[in-house]
């Protein structure tokens, strides 16, 4: 069974939004004697739109009239209508998923096609999903190396380092292409914090005065060399620390790099720097690209080239894939059905002891947690080779463990694994927290990181649930 779609990609960032249509080829990979695990195998491109600035009423609110207005006009031009559209994601990243309106041009939005994936990335999370959509996680796996990309856009740098394509760490640093603005010839805008970094390395620069080039070359300089501090590249200066967004926390010093890759609007010009109009995009954009790639630490590493740059962070969008779950499930009723749950996945490395597991699981939930505030997951890993009686308690006892942010929040706990011990898992979690929260755990399903989940209400007298996969489609 082969099937084609079309997806729709809808991507609203701190500087620019885009869209983005592509035809999925969809197939049945199991043989008949298996659960059906449809898989994507094929993905076209058909469809890039112009790239916007992304539309604002004010420094806290977001135009969604003009967004809207700008995404019907590129469906217009791509000669496609809402209808044709089977499936898709809407991502609001970077500084635009704190504007108080956020989620109800996510909602305005969604309603143009389907059923979409929608979601809002934190800082955490973005980082991956351009890790992801510029193929850092592929190099570092094909290349069996550490590979750290770095996604440089107008208000922040989201970094995030696989090491045999496996995700180390994330980081988030107030360094971007428009932190400065400037507009015939003048500065408009600064910073806050590049005003501080400037002042406290007797930089001159102020809203008003002229763009002296010389002096923002300064300060791009200082910026392209926190990130290169940030991994762990060149010692920390005095002010490395402050630069962190939300007071974030720093990469890992275990994993060190051994190449980068650059995504974002200004990776554009680490890899092609270009001496023409600097402030053709009335920021330092291009300045900084420039400055990231003369930085002599950066030489240490390998330069790997993106799959994609200012379109990484969302590619494609989601392709729905209804399975059903094994018959050794265990859920609370009254909590079916879920939709649009985004997906913890423990690696297999990690799985391989609880203690890991445990640690994986507690690491991976801020990534889920954009403002500081816990979100609905669902957290998923194979469960092979753990079937006794004891196994199952301890493997229980390590979820728990890991899992503690999310039991002291209302939501259930959602425990997807692909071995049959559904019902075994979900009851001794259950028996150890002394049934005092929801549990849903189900078998029989694979997933991936960056997934989301929809779990249907129970059928075949409740002894499965339907399970849609929904994947973001990232350039491979």
């Amino acid at each position: 069974m082969r099937e084609v779609v079309l997806s729709a990609g809808i991507d609203i960032g701190t500087s620019t939004t885009q869209l983005i249509f592509s035809k999925l080829t969809i197939e049945n990979l199991a043989t008949s004697y298996t659960v059906p695990r449809i898989s994507i195998v094929d993905k076209e491109v058909i469809y890039r739109s112009e790239i916007y600035f992304t539309p604002l009423l004010s420094p806290t609110e977001i135009d969604a009239d003009a967004v809207k207005t700008i995404v019907r006009a590129e469906y217009q031009k791509a000669g496609i209508k809402p209808s044709d559209v089977k499936t898709g994601a809407v991502i609001i990243t970077g500084e635009t998923a704190r504007k108080h309106n956020a989620n109800q041009v996510l909602e305005t939005l969604s309603g143009l096609a389907g059923d979409f994936v929608v979601a809002t990335a934190g800082p955490d999370l973005e980082s991956v999903l351009s890790a992801r959509g510029a193929g850092a996680d592929k190099l570092s796996k094909e290349k069996r190396i550490t590979v750290a990309n770095l996604d440089v856009g107008g208000g922040t740098s989201n970094l995030a380092v696989y090491s045999k394509g496996v995700l180390k760490g994330v980081a988030c640093l107030d360094v971007g292409g428009r932190l400065i603005k400037v507009e015939s010839g003048k500065i408009t805008y600064i910073y806050h914090k590049i005003q501080e970094l400037a002042k406290q390395n007797g930089i001159k620069i102020e809203v008003g005065a002229a763009a002296n080039t010389a002096e923002l070359r300064k300060i791009c300089t200082l910026m392209a060399e926190l990130l290169a501090q940030a991994l762990h590249l060149s010692p920390p200066s005095e002010y490395y620390n402050r630069i962190f967004t939300n007071d974030g926390k720093e990469l890992p010093l275990d994993a060190p790099i051994q190449a980068v890759t650059f995504s974002g609007g200004v990776a554009d010009y680490v890899y092609n720097p270009a001496d023409r109009d600097l402030f053709k995009f009335g920021d330092i954009g291009i300045m900084l690209g420039e400055e990231i790639q003369k930085n002599p630490h950066f030489a240490k590493v390998e330069f790997l080239r993106a799959a994609e740059t200012i379109r990484a962070t969302v590619v494609g969008a989601g392709t729905h894939t209804t399975e059903i779950s094994g018959s050794t499930i265990s859920y609370a009723k009254d909590k079916l059905p879920i939709k649009n749950i985004p997906i913890l996945k423990v690696s297999q490395e990690d799985e391989m002891s609880l203690e890991t597991l445990t640690s994986s699981i507690r690491n991976q939930i801020p990534l889920y947690m954009p403002q500081g505030k816990m979100e609905q997951v669902a957290i998923a890993f194979s469960g092979e080779n753990r079937t006794s009686f004891t196994e199952i308690q301890l493997l229980a006892a390590a979820v728990i463990d890991g899992a503690q942010e999310v039991i002291r929040h209302e939501y259930p706990i959602i425990i997807i694994i692909e071995n049959d011990i559904g019902k075994a898992l979900g009851h001794a979690i259950n028996v150890q927290l002394k049934h005092q929260k929801d549990v849903i755990c189900i078998d029989g399903i694979q997933t991936l990181s960056g997934d989301y989940i929809d779990i249907g209400a129970p059928i075949a007298d409740g002894r499965v649930v339907p399970v849609v996969i929904k994947t973001l489609i990232f350039n491979t």
